[in-house]
């Protein structure tokens, strides 16, 4: 078969690009070329075909093969380039989130608690205050800047909130790291094995609110407190409670163990481990589900 183009004949378009997205494939939506035109073909006699055509052929399945093989490897390597991107802008968004979220998102004016107290019992948490953003040797007990020291600290936000009969207070906190994806996954393996979320000389600082029901929640007051090592985003989030009465905590309890099943002390029939679990897990959600939002809407 003979493809030669005529003398003078246009050359075939090659493909034009989408104005948005990827190259549009050459032939959809255009007419036929004068090098696409079919030809009257040769009588193919009786004789065996060529070597040379069967070599050809092969040839042909070949390079077929080849170029589906490749696509699909481009479509791997574009999919893993895609999600690794995605990565690191939720990573950035969550980092900076200290700054440039509002703070009723940080720490909205309400937390909702269905099923969060003693018994499955529900919960309803006011916000009292906020501290200004401030660095870690001001937020936190020194030996816990210390066991933090491996990621850096960027920044600290704190607020505290109180129970609907205003009986509890609880100060929840954020620690914006420096770390990359590995450090954090690093830390929470080490807090986790190591069990310094139990650690009562790592108990995290209370922030007492003036003119509040807060105002005397001190260090002597603290009751129970939890720490979580937050997957994907650069950021430890804790919560420490105790008794809106001023009352000092003889023995606090970590929430895992006021919560467990059986527990009697007074902590644990108080529910400040349900305090201070409940308002830590629900900050938490919201800075997840601001992160994931705005990794969504910025463009691609």
């Amino acid at each position: 078969m003979d493809l030669t183009p005529p003398p003078g004949a246009p050359p075939a378009p090659y493909g034009v690009r989408h104005p948005s997205t990827y190259p549009v494939p050459p032939r959809y939506g255009f007419p036929e070329t004068p090098m696409e035109r079919t030809t009257r073909l040769r009588p193919i006699g009786p004789e065996p075909r060529h070597r040379a055509r069967t070599a050809a052929a092969a040839a042909c399945v070949v390079l077929g093969l080849g170029l589906i093989g490749g696509a699909a490897a481009g479509a791997w390597l574009t999919d893993d380039a895609s999600a690794s991107s995605g990565a690191d802008t939720s990573w950035s968004t969550a980092r900076s989130a200290w700054h440039s979220l509002p703070v009723d998102t940080l720490f909205p004016r309400t937390l909702q608690g269905r099923g969060a107290g003693p018994g499955a019992a529900d919960r309803v948490w006011t916000r009292l205050g906020v501290a200004a953003d401030s660095d870690c040797a001001e937020a936190l007990d020194p030996l816990l800047v210390r066991a933090l020291g491996p990621v850096g600290c960027e920044r600290v936000v704190r607020a505290t909130y109180t129970d609907a009969t205003r009986s509890t207070v609880t100060t929840v906190g954020m620690v914006f790291t420096e770390a990359d994806a590995a450090a954090m996954r690093a830390l929470g393996t080490r807090f986790t094995a190591q069990k310094l979320g139990e650690r009562k000389d790592l108990m995290p600082r209370t922030y007492p609110v003036p003119g509040t029901v807060a105002e005397r929640f001190g260090a002597a007051q603290r009751g129970s407190w939890t720490t979580h090592v937050v997957t994907g985003a650069p950021v430890l989030v804790y919560a420490v409670s105790g008794f809106a009465d001023g009352r000092a905590v003889t023995d606090p309890q970590p929430a895992a163990l006021a919560m467990a099943r059986g527990a009697t002390t007074a902590v644990a029939q108080a529910g400040l481990g349900n305090d201070a679990e409940g308002v830590a897990d629900r900050v938490e959600r919201a800075l997840r589900t601001r992160v994931a939002d705005g990794t969504e809407k910025k463009p691609r």
